[in-house]
């Protein structure tokens, strides 16, 4: 594969998302983010003009040229500091820039050091005219990198600058508990004060939330617990946790054992301290409790919001009592309330889990008859129970209806017709895959290759681990040894110029398709 620099050489169109937001609080969803992402989110912050992508891509090179010619990145940034000639690239270039180079840490710290290096010496004061984005694009990318010395030289150039944020601190946090490396992410913020960087309850949830995101949630509620002294308990502190325990990973278990500590800690359960809770036993099914924990809430003065009656409506409908599931539906229009799509798919998932999808087809009528429009995860609902023409024949409607088929329901798709032994299928919607101009990623391949190994189509498996080799990803330890183990076994039935012709022979002639060492 191609190295990430020259890789973003090639790439003429930015993404549409990338300067930082501020990090969101306890969410109610049910999906998170994985590790490698954090609660910072990139969005394009000035759309480009026609005649940026040259600009950009005259940047670029630039750099290509200073870090292959020099030999330090001093050096490099001497040599750029010193060739540059015409006006300066202006700032939203730095960071469009810092972006694309997001895979080469040291390639993005020296566009960062330039556009520094220029925002001084043209008068600006400090590194002002640099926008902030840049520098927290290069913390972030370098940290995801595991370059955390990169991102510790850019936290101190800033402070040298005098610019350094508490949101850069907390981005290096987030990279650090990523990593699952905790005490390194609480020793950031414990340090935070050391950069004159103010330290507040804020922050310390941001901790929190950074840890809990990783799975480090015994960790985030030991810390909690240890720093009461500095940082009062609140309900929001425990939420954070409760949030871990509902979402992140769902136990039950642990998740009555925090509210009982709640309670020990004489901390009064909020209106999202019930949320989570009507969350949690909804998704596990348990309508008793779900039920208890709403009735308790609402004694309590709280009024739901449109997420816990969803979670109602999703369990009720689970648990086969649809008929409440529709008053409740009838309940949140008499409260003033808007069903949205959630509110639909919360009766429409469990009736396709329950292969009940005559009734979940009049549900998805009702819902588009009322100008709420489905979602991907509608169509997944549906396509988790298909057969396969029904399967392609919903794939054709999402793509009129402009909502997919993405990557994800195509790798979905390939797992379900595999776990069902109907590998003539996979192969079919692989197929389809391609005509929706889908690109298969590793997982894709991954999912069809093992897939025909089990059900012994060890020769068209050959076919598709060649292509995904050829195609730049890497080969598997496991897999290699299942093939070389068959190729060994069937070495004489290969060996001739037929269609598998998969055994290295040992003639200047001879070509190799599938080298297995």
């Amino acid at each position: 594969m191609a190295p990430p620099l020259s890789a973003a050489l090639r790439r003429h169109l930015l993404p549409h998302r990338f300067p930082l937001l501020p990090s969101r609080h306890v969410s109610l969803s049910t999906s998170h983010s994985s590790s490698d992402q954090s609660d910072l989110e990139y969005v394009h912050p000035i759309p480009p003009a026609p005649d940026d992508d040259g600009e950009l891509t005259s940047f670029l090179r630039r750099i290509s040229h200073a870090s292959s010619a020099a030999s330090s990145p001093k050096d490099a940034l001497s040599l750029l500091l010193s060739s540059s000639s015409g006006p300066s690239p202006s700032p939203p270039s730095f960071v469009r820039a810092v972006w694309e180079l997001r895979r080469d840490p040291e390639a993005a710290a020296l566009a960062l050091l330039w556009g520094d290096e220029c925002s001084a010496t043209s008068g600006a004061e400090g590194a002002g005219s640099l926008p902030a984005e840049a520098w927290y694009l290069a913390i972030w990318s370098a940290g995801r990198a595991g370059r955390f010395d990169l991102a510790w030289a850019a936290v101190r150039w800033m402070q040298r600058r005098g610019v350094l944020t508490r949101r850069a601190m907390v981005i290096l946090m987030e990279r650090y508990a990523a990593a699952n490396e905790v005490k390194k992410a609480v020793k950031t913020f414990d340090v935070m004060e050391r950069f004159k960087v103010e330290v507040d309850q804020t922050v310390f949830y941001s901790l929190l939330r950074a840890l809990c995101r990783s799975k480090n949630i015994e960790d985030a509620e030991e810390l909690l617990l240890a720093r009461r002294k500095f940082f009062p308990l609140t309900a929001e502190g425990f939420n954070i946790i409760l949030d871990g325990w509902c979402n992140i990973f769902t136990d039950v278990a642990e998740v009555k054992r925090v509210w009982r500590e709640m309670s020990n800690c004489c901390i009064t359960p909020d209106g999202t301290s019930y949320a989570l809770m009507v969350c949690c036993f909804s998704k596990v099914g348990n309508l008793f409790d779900t039920l208890r924990v709403y009735d308790e809430m609402k004694k309590r003065g709280w009024t739901p919001g449109i997420g816990v009656y969803n979670q109602l409506i999703y369990v009720l409908t689970r648990e086969n009592c649809m008929k409440d599931a529709r008053n409740v539906l009838s309940k949140i229009v008499d409260e003033g309330l808007q069903p949205d799509v959630e509110t639909y798919n919360s009766i429409i998932v469990p009736l396709c889990e329950s292969c009940k999808l005559e009734e979940a087809r009049e549900v998805m009528e009702d819902m588009t008859m009322k100008g709420i429009v489905p979602t991907i995860s509608t169509y997944h609902a549906f396509l988790k129970q298909e057969g396969i023409d029904e399967t392609l024949q919903l794939l054709k409607k999402m793509k009129e209806d402009g909502c997919g088929p993405n990557s994800d329901t195509f790798l979905m798709l390939i797992d379900k017709f595999i776990q069902l032994n109907e590998s003539g299928n996979a192969l079919r919607v692989w197929t389809e895959m391609r005509r929706y101009d889908i690109r298969p990623g590793y997982a894709h391949y991954m999912a069809v290759v093992q897939g025909l190994v089990k059900h012994g189509c060890i020769p068209r498996a050959l076919e598709y681990y060649d292509e995904m080799k050829a195609n730049g990803f890497a080969s598997d330890p496991i897999l290699d040894k299942e093939f070389r183990t068959f190729l060994l076994a069937n070495r004489d039935h290969w060996r001739g110029a037929g269609k598998y012709n998969l055994i290295p022979q040992h003639s200047k002639h001879s070509t190799r398709r599938t080298r297995i060492p």
